[in-house]
């Protein structure tokens, strides 16, 4: 005779769907390979280490095209299979390849890191803990309950910390990655507490559920619905780097290898903004009066903050270099905020959405393009000062261009027609929204920006002082120099495949 909690427990078991998790899972069974490996490697093999993660990261990427030919989700509810806790949608797919072509760049930065760092960076942790972080951020665009996107933003976020503070007796580094963790820690624990509100007001942690349900939630908790939609956008906005959870920034980026500043600034906020999306465009669209206005705010004040701390580095000062792009990385935040703010006003939020992807596909290859340069210089000069580009060109004239090119891209000048294109999208996503004041902020911002990324561009061309120093470019950094160099190169002759991404499919 069958018991009566066999049935129950028969509708509890749900099929898995592989494919639509491989790319998460690729990274993540790589870093355990990777682990494993490291044990029983002898000292002069470590760096199969580096190419089995650049292999995992490549294969993991690869997994993306088998699901381009529609939306899968998995682990769904048996009651309703509409309502999932994974879903492989095209915003999803599109942020993977974002997040994933990222940390594969910053792994192959990592192998000539890890190799001039002569033992001061232990290579099997280091490996381990940067697949574990990418595995972490692949999966938090296909999250669509909040205890999955919590679990996937502290994956991605733990491994970072570590990352930071993992070479052995720098001072500086674990300075800089205490800082990080104790914000980090902070953030997520406010947006805990955002998330237990939303739970008890509306019975539910589901995105799609806790949009419906959240319209009619009783008068009495009202405030407590709208006081947990604020606190949870807390620890995204720390992801973000959005003004004022931007200050780990600066002294992180310089504490941090070059290929984890590098990883950070764009997987970080690729998973920041993901966060963001999900929880203001797909569980809380009905609160828009209430997170629009505050992220409208946040855009402004981050773009503001982020280029005014960017005009004011010194170009002597040691790791300016560093610091001038972290602070620039906190204004593209601020103009990456911008849409997401415009779709609580438009009719259309859509396309508003898909100005901020198409804005953060452009921002994520100029962006490690121009950090793989500074890796490059930085193997010579190692306080990797903006003075120290002093006549690139005269030494590595394809590394100099490249360099300017990815600067004029961040700055939207000619020739990088795709930042043009992208700051136009978002600026036009302000404006159609109704928010010409935030416009004009951002026009503002750009004028700004243009005097230090200029500055920088022209230092390249002059005539360096004393002998020009050769820099000899290993394999792994030309690889991604020249990746970065093609796909900002391409976007810019067809800026129009950009487009291609602002129909993310989540409405």
């Amino acid at each position: 005779m069958s018991s009566p909690a066999q049935p129950l427990a028969a509708s509890l078991v749900q099929s898995v769907d592989w494919l639509a998790i491989a790319p998460p899972t690729i990274a993540a069974v790589a870093g355990l390979v990777v682990l494993v490996a490291d044990l029983f490697l002898p000292e002069h093999r470590k760096t199969l280490l580096g190419w089995t993660s650049v292999a995992g990261l490549a294969a993991a990427t690869a997994m993306l095209l088998p699901l381009l030919d529609g939306d899968r989700s998995t682990f769904c509810l048996t009651g309703d299979t509409a309502v999932c806790s994974y879903t492989a949608d095209r915003f999803t797919l599109v942020i993977q390849f974002l997040v994933l072509g990222g940390a594969l760049l910053s792994a192959l930065l990592s192998v000539t890191a890890l190799k001039d760092a002569r033992k001061e960076l232990p290579e099997g942790e280091y490996w381990f803990l940067l697949l574990s972080s990418a595995a972490g951020a692949a999966l938090l665009p296909a999250s669509r309950d909040l205890a999955t996107l919590i679990v996937a933003l502290e994956v991605a976020s733990l491994p970072a910390f570590a990352l930071v503070g993992l070479r052995y007796g720098d001072r500086k580094s674990s300075e800089a990655a205490l800082k990080f963790f104790l914000s980090s820690v902070t953030a997520t624990a406010v947006s805990l507490m955002g998330i237990s509100f939303l739970y008890a007001t509306t019975g539910t942690l589901y995105l799609t559920r806790v949009a419906h349900r959240i319209q009619d939630v009783d008068g009495q908790f009202h405030t407590l619905a709208q006081t947990g939609v604020v606190l949870t956008l807390v620890g995204f906005a720390f992801k973000t780097a959005a003004v004022p959870f931007h200050f780990w920034v600066p002294d992180t980026y310089v504490g941090a290898p070059l290929p984890i500043a590098a990883y950070l600034s764009v997987i970080g906020k690729a998973v920041g903004f993901s966060g963001l999306i999900l929880v203001t465009a797909v569980a809380l669209p009905s609160y828009a009066d209430v997170w629009g206005p505050a992220l409208a705010a946040l855009a402004a004040l981050t773009m503001t903050v982020g280029n005014v701390g960017a005009l004011r580095q010194q170009a002597t000062r040691a790791y300016s270099a560093v610091r001038l792009l972290a602070w620039s990385s906190v204004g593209q935040a601020g103009y990456l905020l911008v849409p997401i703010a415009a779709a609580a006003y438009s009719g259309d939020a859509e396309k508003s959405i898909g100005s901020t992807v198409a804005y953060a596909l452009m921002y994520g290859a100029v962006n490690l393009g121009a950090f793989a340069v500074a890796a490059l210089v930085g193997r010579t000069k190692s306080l990797n000062r903006v003075a120290d580009y002093r006549g690139l060109y005269a030494s590595s004239p394809l590394s100099a261009l490249l360099l300017a090119f990815f600067l004029l891209c961040l700055a939207g000048l000619p020739p990088g027609i795709i930042g043009l294109f992208a700051k136009v999208t978002v600026f036009s996503a302000a404006v159609d929204a109704g928010l010409g004041w935030l416009a004009v902020i951002m026009a503002v911002n750009v004028v700004i920006a243009l005097f230090y990324y200029l500055q920088w561009t022209a230092l390249l061309f002059r005539a360096p002082e004393g002998e020009p120093v050769k820099h000899r470019v290993p394999g792994p950094v030309t690889a991604a120099i020249a990746l970065t160099g093609v796909l900002g190169i391409a976007l810019s002759g067809a800026p129009q495949l950009a487009l291609v991404f602002t129909d993310t499919g989540l409405f």
